[in-house]
């Protein structure tokens, strides 16, 4: 996939190990000016973790506020402050942009610390939930996965594997994209300009999967071939000289029935037909098939809609994605029906699918937004029980690299998290003024089930069923229906995407259902701390629902 041109240059450079000269960097080292300095990837990491230092510490954020961690690139700023870094805390469980992460661990310094604050934080009371995907839409939902974390190949958090698309056949053009939170596309390959690796691979972390929209532009049986690399220390050579050499995973052939009969296609080919559900094309990391060899290319398909006569041929998936099940491309047709036919949108950036106006058939991306992740649901800190977990981890990671600052960050630490106890006493109270029938919560992204969980409220939809296409009357009409039918009067939006374009607004508006505002990943100036953001929740949604917010409560 293609990235900024300096970020792009940035993580290159950094994944081969080289580090920035002080001398350019503008900054006095650390070891000898006593300074301690703690970076966080995001700003509601920062925040936290400026609670607990106070001045002891000087704290930076490497996403700014605004942003969203899931597709923010790594600045030339960001590579700096993680240069003279004596403590790094990152969310991770994949929330972060892997090339943030890559960045991050490719350039601190050995002497640092790195934290994962969400996974210590399960070791010090947080409650974990899997990421729950049960959007309902009429056709595949086809994302892109690496299942397993690569551990016997030498793999950690900064490995990544490539998913290269390597020979294409069909009577028309094919492409692989994503659109990102503020609408734009970001290609994962497309046969307008053939097919080329340098091009046409899209790259994971190890244990990730994301959510794609998949378009062709005639009708027809296609064959898109695909091979898988894994890298495991994220260096991008070829033969291994900048790093760890590529582990090959192997390639497989995935068959398209694009606007035909598809039970015809699978019937002839002595194949299953798969034509609904959540499927990902995958790197399978933990196969370990006959002939020997590290892994393979094959199909993850959710187990609830894996076809009855593709069931015995099946694998599980086991671990995170126990879901899921495994089977072989070989074994499968992926439908795409006639009633995907749509229009290319007007914008210029969706030339490579065909000309603004054209035909083409798409399978829709399931969630708006660059959404890699893995199986667990990164977003604990909407449970302020959660936030106070980090806080702990947040402490016990001070005291760890300035053992001399211990009491201060135990007395701020205590002070904080009488803060937070009071918050989430606000914030119950605040959302259990709301109706119980008027507690449904319907988004564009799913960053809330914690929220839901600690709070009495039921995740009940993501309102984007075609990112970056115009939704059909048919979509429009249906997803009115769910609205009316459950009778939510409010749907949310994150205040960052407010000014942009989404189909959760139109079809809200044209419901007569209110918009109102929900944040999830990032902080800003109206909401510019932590506590500041969860109090704004609980009233937006108070508001919004049918209760009562803080501010009107006696």
């Amino acid at each position: 996939m293609t990235t900024g041109l300096l970020a792009s240059t940035l993580v290159t450079a950094l994944a081969g190990g080289c580090a920035l000269p002080a001398s350019s960097l503008g900054r006095t080292d650390p070891a000898r000016d006593g300074v301690l300095n703690v970076v966080a990837t995001t700003g509601i990491l920062a925040d936290l973790a400026r609670n607990v230092a106070g001045d002891r510490a000087h704290v930076t954020q490497m996403v700014p506020d605004g942003a969203d961690p899931h597709s923010w690139e790594p600045s030339l700023r960001s590579v700096r402050d993680v240069a003279y870094a004596d403590l790094a805390l990152s969310n991770y469980l994949l929330l972060e942009e892997h090339a943030l992460i890559r960045t991050l661990d490719s350039n601190l310094p050995a002497t640092a610390m790195s934290v994962s604050v969400a996974e210590e934080a399960a070791k010090n009371g947080a409650t974990i939930l899997p990421l729950v995907e049960d959007r309902s839409l009429d056709t595949v939902w086809l994302g892109m996965r690496v299942l397993g974390d690569g551990a016997s190949h030498g793999a950690n958090r900064s490995s990544t594997v490539d998913l290269i698309l390597t020979a294409a056949e069909g009577p028309g053009q094919a492409s692989a994209y994503l659109v990102t939170s503020f609408g734009a596309p970001e290609v994962g390959f497309t046969t307008s300009d053939g097919v080329s690796a340098d091009s046409d691979t899209s790259v994971l972390p190890a244990d990730a999967h994301q959510h794609m929209s998949w378009a062709f532009t005639k009708p027809g049986i296609y064959r898109l071939t695909f091979r898988a690399v894994l890298h495991p220390d994220g260096a991008r050579s070829t033969d291994g000289t900048d790093g760890t050499a590529p582990v090959e995973l192997g390639s497989a052939t995935a068959v398209f029935a694009v606007g035909v009969s598809g039970a015809e296609v699978a019937a002839a080919e002595g194949r299953s037909l798969l034509g609904a559900g959540h499927a990902d094309l995958t790197a399978n990391l933990s196969a370990q098939p006959a002939g020997g060899g590290a892994g393979g290319v094959a199909l993850a398909v959710d187990t609830a809609s894996l076809p009855e006569d593709l069931a015995p041929r099946a694998q599980d998936a086991g671990g995170l994605a126990a879901a899921m099940s495994v089977v072989s491309l070989d074994d499968v047709v992926l439908e795409v029906p006639p009633r995907t036919l749509t229009q290319v949108p007007g914008s210029s950036g969706y030339r490579f699918v065909g000309e603004p106006g054209s035909d083409a058939y798409v399978l829709p991306q399931a969630v708006l937004g660059k959404h890699v992740h893995g199986d667990i649901d990164p977003h604990l800190w909407h449970d302020v029980h959660n936030a106070a977990a980090y806080v702990r981890v947040i402490e016990d990671s001070l005291i760890a690299v300035d053992p001399d600052g211990a009491g201060t960050y135990r007395a701020n630490a205590s002070a904080y998290l009488a803060r937070l106890e009071e918050l989430d006493e606000q914030v119950s109270a605040t959302l259990g003024t709301i109706p119980e029938d008027r507690r449904h919560l319907v988004t564009t992204h799913d960053a809330y089930g914690y929220l839901a969980n600690a709070y009495g409220l039921s995740v009940s939809g993501f309102i984007a069923p075609n990112p970056g296409v115009e939704p059909s009357v048919a979509d429009r009409v249906r997803l009115a229906a769910t609205l009316r039918d459950l009778g939510i009067p409010a749907v949310f939006l994150e205040p960052n995407l407010a000014r942009t374009r989404s189909v959760l607004r139109t079809v809200a508006q044209e419901a007569g259902v209110a918009v109102c505002p929900l944040y999830g990943d990032t902080l800003d100036e109206a909401a510019p701390t932590y506590i500041d953001m969860m109090r704004f929740n609980a009233d937006s949604l108070a508001q919004c629902l049918g209760g009562t917010p803080s501010k009107e409560r006696p």
